[in-house]
């Protein structure tokens, strides 16, 4: 298992992204996820986006142009999870299992939920009209995006704290109902970046899609410098000093110059730099800055199917996390398999546990190890080295008392934990199913004979 701190950042897929998204958003988390303590997913959210969007099209285009954004802007998908939300059949079959346990008066307190009563409330209408489940219940499926995965930390703007702590709330709830003193899921905290730049678009205000003042972050150059000779300025001429404490147009070079490029542009317009240059070297910047990238953004989107075969194998990566862990949350509620639970469990559980036997040894080193070895003689578990026999023995007989079983499965193999340490491990199995049998098995072995 990882130490590394597990941090998980989704993005809507509603839209094209803008400067504002880049410099806000992608940029530092692109930066965060080089951090060789961090494990980091990043994910397409499109179940998100139904709730806001109902054209398919648009749904359509703007999955590619996000995706192909992320890794035009140097996201390494060997060092992360990238994925799409809806590759993972097992956030939405999570998302049901937290419907269950969380409560309607804290889904009753969401934000969104609350302004939206409001306003129908304001201008009259029932104050219901026009809100889906899909709204209503949006904090279950953002709790069942991060409990997934048991993120530690979630990057989230100021208006998505509360998200992150109903999913806090939503994820006691299951531990304190099924847990049985296991604790399913890691409660995750929200990490405010309070650093990030948000930019100002051409009209000054916050560069926003909803008040159509944006720059599109990899339009061409022509259309960028378009957009950069609308943005608003004051009526200095040629020759007099500019205010840059208080220009729109000096904020976005800010965003992406260097501290001495920011100084000599800072310099030039308090010495009258005219605001028609002032544009054209912003242009220049942001062009040698994007320039690169957006021919990478081209040549993804111009091939989908790369793009494709991307994220399927990211999906492959979470999902190889997500369905033991909800095969896991599957058994803690009674979805148990008849067979497995009952035919075998009536017919082999006496005679496993009496035939599976404990075989303790010492290595060369003087350190004690012991084996779990099934019936039939196969290794279920091998430990970890203990200093002494008499630690190794306290451990096998832990394990033997009847006390609910902390195994965390791994790819192919799994580990078996007590008081928050790996105690032992499994060997690697052939697949999935076979690792399952054998945890399966392990839990008839170590599962007290009732006489």
């Amino acid at each position: 298992m990882t130490n590394r701190t597990r941090i998980l950042t989704g993005i809507t897929t509603t839209g094209t992204p803008h400067l504002g998204n880049y410099a806000g958003a992608i940029r530092p988390a692109i930066v965060a996820s080089r951090d060789s303590n961090a494990d980091s997913f990043y994910f397409l959210a499109d179940y998100h986006a139904l709730i806001k969007c109902d054209d398919p099209l648009r749904i359509q285009r703007s999955r590619l142009e996000i995706a192909a954004t992320w890794l035009a802007g140097g996201l390494d998908v060997d060092r992360v999870t990238f994925y799409r939300q809806s590759d993972i059949p097992e956030i939405p079959e999570l998302t049901w299992l937290l419907t269950c346990v969380a409560a309607k008066g804290l889904l009753n307190r969401a934000h969104a939920y609350k302004a939206s009563v409001d306003k129908n409330v304001e201008t009259g209408e029932d104050p219901d009209a026009g809100i889906t489940m899909g709204l209503y219940s949006y904090p279950v499926l953002m709790a069942a995006d991060i409990l997934m995965f048991n993120a530690h930390k979630v990057p989230v703007g100021r208006d998505q704290i509360q998200h992150v702590e109903m999913a806090r709330d939503i994820g006691q709830r299951f531990n304190h109902l099924f847990g049985q003193g296991k604790e399913f899921f890691t409660m995750p905290e929200a990490l405010i970046e309070e650093s990030v730049a948000t930019l100002p678009g051409l009209d000054g205000r916050k560069m926003s899609k909803s008040y159509d003042n944006t720059i599109p972050l990899f339009s061409s150059a022509k259309d960028m410098k378009d957009a950069i000779s609308r943005i608003v300025t004051d009526s200095r001429a040629p020759g007099e000093a500019k205010d840059p404490d208080n220009s729109h147009l000096f904020t976005l070079f800010q965003a992406f110059a260097t501290a001495a490029q920011a100084d000599e542009f800072r310099s030039e317009l308090l010495q009258g730099l005219g605001w028609g240059e002032a544009k054209n070297r912003l242009f220049q910047l942001l062009d040698n800055e994007l320039g690169e990238s957006r021919e990478r953004y081209h040549q993804l989107i111009e091939r989908p199917a790369d793009l494709e075969d991307i994220l399927q194998h990211g999906a492959k990566k979470a999902r190889a996390v997500a369905t033991p862990f909800l095969n896991e949350l599957r058994e803690a509620v009674g979805l148990r398999s008849f067979v497995n639970q009952v035919q075998v469990a009536a017919t082999t559980k006496k005679k496993a546990a009496k035939a599976a036997r404990f075989v303790s040894f010492r290595e060369d080193d003087g350190s004690f190890r012991f084996r779990l070895l099934a019936a039939d003689g196969e290794q279920l578990l091998l430990s970890r080295n203990f200093a002494d026999g008499k630690a190794a023995g306290q451990v096998t007989k832990q394990l033997q008392s009847g006390q609910p079983l902390d195994v965390r499965s791994e790819d192919l193999s799994f580990g078996i934990w007590l008081e928050g340490e790996c105690v032992g491990d499994s060997p690697a199995f052939a697949d999935s199913a076979a690792r399952d049998a054998a945890i399966e098995a392990l839990r008839i072995a170590l599962t007290p004979v009732q006489e």
